[in-house]
């Protein structure tokens, strides 16, 4: 990812206080709650913590004018692409908010976050650039005014985004989505996950306008399921809270049972699903849009995580993560 030529032109404008400002974040997935979410229901984001985002931000001329380097493009700001274009939102938006529009920055961003797999790129690129920018100032942004920011780099990249990948790469914990409340989750203990990528892009946009002619079709049906959903997430909500992986997992497995009677699901999130199982998972589902992406495995400890690991990507599962929350029990 690094253009050695575009870093000799990343130091600071001379003469100005500014510095280089770094920030971070990570990946997130949806624990219980996807498409239901849409219909009224709660939802619990799971936070990915070990698939991370850094952005660096470095004051430069008026003449050498504000750049991008990532893996999608490197060169002038003003002429990125449109695939890039939150991101180029995240340093315009947050100079604005800044009150210093003019001035110019080279902005660095390694992102391990995968595009198009329901983990939250676009938000997690932005939490990190826009913290970066802050910090060239000295400025650490408050909770809100990052969300603010981060949201409306979302609307470039989705339109009418929910929030809650903007609140999922940023939180440490869990968080619970209902009724426009949005709050941490309490960890009774440490809880170990694997995301497994399935190769093949999610098709959210899909996914969800096909629930949606179904339930225009079949209202009571959908928001049966639905409501079912939601109280599969208020269960799971309940299992952070005391530590119990084993109730958690049966939450998940159930959960993808659901996902799947709304034909969500896929021939290879079902056998990345399958996998997991078989390897003694504690559960496992798919994660996101669905019709392909990431699957979910909960796990006992590290040493499974190996083993489930190891059987994913057996099954075909182009790349795996692992990561734990609550590493220290509360």
């Amino acid at each position: 990812m690094t253009n050695h030529d575009t870093d000799r032109t990343a130091t600071p404008h001379p003469g100005t206080s500014l510095r280089t400002g770094t920030g971070s974040s990570h990946g997130k997935t949806i624990l219980i709650g996807e498409h239901a979410v849409v219909y009224g229901v709660p939802a619990l984001v799971l936070p990915v913590l070990d698939v991370r985002v850094t952005a660096t931000a470095t004051p430069v001329s008026s003449t050498s004018g504000s750049a991008l380097e990532s893996t999608v493009h490197t060169g002038p700001l003003d002429t990125a692409p449109a695939a890039v274009l939150p991101t180029v939102t995240a340093v315009t938006a947050t100079l604005r908010h800044l009150g210093a529009p003019e001035q110019h920055l080279h902005v660095r961003v390694d992102s391990a976050v995968p595009t198009a797999r329901g983990m939250g790129s676009s938000a997690a690129v932005a939490a990190a650039v826009t913290a970066a920018v802050a910090d060239v100032f000295d400025r650490t942004l408050d909770a809100q005014e990052h969300h603010e920011l981060v949201q409306e780099c979302e609307r470039v990249a989705h339109g009418r985004p929910s929030g809650l990948d903007a609140r999922g790469v940023v939180a440490d914990v869990p968080v619970w989505f209902e009724d426009g409340v949005v709050e941490p989750v309490p960890l009774g203990a440490a809880f170990t996950f694997v995301v497994a990528d399935t190769g093949v892009p999610g098709h959210t946009r899909e996914a969800v306008a096909a629930v949606r002619e179904r339930h225009d079709r079949d209202p009571q049906a959908v928001d049966a399921v639905a409501a079912a959903i939601g109280d599969l997430a208020r269960r799971a909500r309940g299992t952070l809270v005391d530590g119990d992986a084993q109730g958690l997992g049966a939450t998940m497995d159930a959960a993808h049972g659901l996902l799947t009677e709304l034909d969500v699901s896929s021939a290879d999130l079902d056998r990345l699903v399958d996998a997991a199982r078989r390897a003694d998972a504690l559960g496992a589902k798919l994660t996101g849009g669905g019709r392909g992406g990431c699957v979910l495995a909960l796990v006992a400890d590290a040493a499974h995580a190996d083993r489930v690991a190891t059987a994913l990507r057996a099954a075909g599962a182009t790349e795996t993560w692992t990561t734990t929350i609550g590493a220290r029990a509360l």
